[in-house]
This record gives structure tokens, C-alpha cells and sequence, in this order.
């Protein structure tokens, strides 16, 4: 199989059908990562809660793989994930993105990010939690790259079911 381009240092692969069980083993590293700030604790199984994953794949969504050579094997092997949702729809949601902490340096994630984001045309919802300020300055500085400075808005929205819980924050893109 011929190396793929990798432009900015980036392998973003569409998940083919038999890499849903690598999705969800990176969902789980996803969710322990978010821990914190969700205060959650997994299941009974020892899983977190990975309801989320049931809708994937469909026509109307899609999930995309990060790949970078393994440090030990130089192997590629996954390193972040995107969902997305609302292919059909008037608005595309980035619905849930995650890189492994080894791979977090000279913005990979912000990369990634923008190469999602240019892989549907449309305009575009992002969420983050309240109490994730990381992600709110990483969210905002990807949709001022992606959009423009002038080219998205924010605003916070109660959590479903969740009157505990403070409101999410949401940017969209204006077109």
C-alpha cells in the first residue's frame, strides 16, 4: 500500500467499515479524558458511557481517523478521531472530537480540526462544555481560522435533561 500525503504532517483518514471497534476503543480514551469535567465515572462494565457511537455509521454522519506513525513501531496507528453529523441537514455538527495527549503538540488538533471542517461544505455548530476552558480558547481560535473572525457567533444553551449542569457553549458559522 503506498504512504499516503500527509500535508501539514497530517494522515486524516474517513473510518472504513471495520474500523468502528478502533473508534470506540479511542471514544474511551475520549471520555476518561473528559472525566473531570463531566465529573463521570464508567460503568459497571469498566466502559464509559458510549451511547453517542450507536448512531455511527449512517448516511448522514461520518467519522474520521487521525493517524500518525507510532513512536516505537513507526506503524500508523490512530491518534485522533471526529465525528460528524447533520450531512443532510442545513447545518454540519462536529458532534465530538479527541487527540490523544502524546499527539497534542505544534497544533495537530487545530489542524485536524480545520481538515474536518473543510471536508462538508455549509455552515457549521461546534459545542464544548462550560467548564472545559481549554477547549473554549482551542474551539474559538479554530472557528476564527475556519470562519473568520466575523464569521461565527456563540452562544450558550442549557444542557438537555441536565438542570445541574451549567450551559454548553456553541459556535456557529454564519454561512
Amino acid at each position: 500500500m503506498p504512504t499516503p500525503v500527509r500535508p501539514g504532517g497530517l494522515d486524516v483518514r474517513p473510518v472504513e467499515p471495520d474500523q468502528w471497534g478502533v473508534v470506540a476503543w479511542l471514544w474511551q480514551a475520549f471520555r476518561h479524558d473528559l472525566a473531570p469535567v463531566l465529573g463521570s465515572f464508567p460503568l459497571p462494565d469498566g466502559r464509559y458511557k458510549h451511547d453517542k457511537l450507536t448512531p455511527f455509521p449512517a448516511p448522514d454522519r461520518a467519522g474520521y481517523l487521525l493517524w500518525a506513525p507510532h513512536p516505537e513501531t513507526g506503524e500508523d496507528a490512530p491518534v485522533g478521531l471526529a465525528l460528524v453529523t447533520g450531512l443532510h441537514e442545513v447545518r454540519r455538527n462536529l458532534a465530538s472530537m479527541f487527540v490523544v495527549a502524546a499527539a497534542r503538540s505544534a497544533g495537530t488538533g487545530h489542524r485536524f480540526a480545520l481538515d474536518v471542517l473543510a471536508r462538508h461544505q455549509g455552515p457549521w455548530t461546534v459545542a464544548f462544555q462550560h467548564d472545559n476552558p481549554r477547549a473554549g480558547a482551542f474551539w474559538r481560535r479554530v472557528a476564527d481560522a475556519a470562519f473568520g473572525p466575523d464569521g461565527w457567533t456563540e452562544e450558550q444553551r442549557p444542557v438537555p435533561h441536565r438542570p445541574d449542569l451549567p450551559p454548553d457553549h456553541w459556535i456557529e458559522s454564519r454561512q
